[in-house]
């Protein structure tokens, strides 16, 4: 079911599944599941975010369960406002909202590719809610985006993640998100939680060593560094079914 949700004024288009009779039964206090997307890598990838999420989403309802929803962030797909990385955080603080009022859930499993996996992890880290995160293709820190704010400034305007002229009102307030969101701090405080990084061995975008950056700060989380991969685990089959597999023991547990 194609629908939306609001996020601070915004309004946040989504894919929302939930189980029938006719999909795997499960009992007990089921969790929920939100798919989040990354940062677009060019101008169709911020008309197109999480394109093929739905599918993905479909299938994880069908075969394991869950109650499970996707949605674009805002200045991506057809969500309306601008990038910034707080206004991000914000927004799925909003998705678990919005899937726990939809489907009735207590509990949430996040999923992140790239930078949704890095706002999983510090969203999960302060939200009791959250009961396990599986990361793919994570970055440690934004600290590139922080020494080179306007630059990346100008890259959200170029590739359609950031629409409206004269946004940002305040480019200290946009840029100082960057240093304050730690993802490996908030590994840390996601322990013992579950917690799934996986990681393409050629990934060009992303350094292998931030994902054992995560890991290593969890100290009991499953890492996957799969041989010949790149940085769009999605699209890598046996990606999907670790994280399949994974899902299945999770929500059985």
């Amino acid at each position: 079911m194609d629908s939306s949700f609001h996020s601070g004024g915004y309004t946040l288009a989504c894919h929302l599944k939930l189980p029938t009779l006719d999909d795997v039964e499960f009992g007990g206090d089921p969790a929920g599941l939100i798919l989040c997307h990354g940062f677009p890598i060019g101008p169709i990838d911020a008309r197109r975010s999480a394109g093929t999420f739905p599918q993905l989403i479909d299938r994880i309802a069908i075969e394991l369960g869950y109650p499970a929803m996707t949605f674009n962030f805002r200045g991506c797909g057809t969500s309306t406002g601008d990038f910034s990385l707080q206004g991000w955080i914000d927004d799925l603080r909003a998705a678990i909202d919005h899937l726990v009022r939809e489907s009735g859930v207590s509990r949430v499993v996040l999923v992140g590719t790239n930078t949704g996996g890095s706002i999983a992890i510090c969203v999960g880290a302060d939200d009791p809610r959250v009961s396990a995160a599986a990361l793919l293709s994570p970055r440690a820190d934004f600290d590139d985006w922080a020494d080179h704010p306007r630059r990346f400034l100008d890259h959200a305007r170029e590739i359609g993640a950031i629409r409206t002229p004269g946004f940002p009102r305040s480019m200290d307030d946009w840029s100082r998100a960057f240093r304050r969101f730690r993802p490996v701090a908030a590994a840390q405080r996601f322990a013992p939680r579950p917690l799934l990084v996986m990681h393409g061995e050629d990934d060009e975008s992303v350094p292998t060593s931030d994902a054992r950056q995560l890991a290593a700060a969890h100290g009991a989380a499953e890492l996957s560094v799969l041989a010949g991969a790149g940085h769009r685990l999605r699209h890598d089959p046996r990606a999907v079914a670790i994280l399949m597999g994974w899902l299945g023991r999770v929500r059985s547990a």
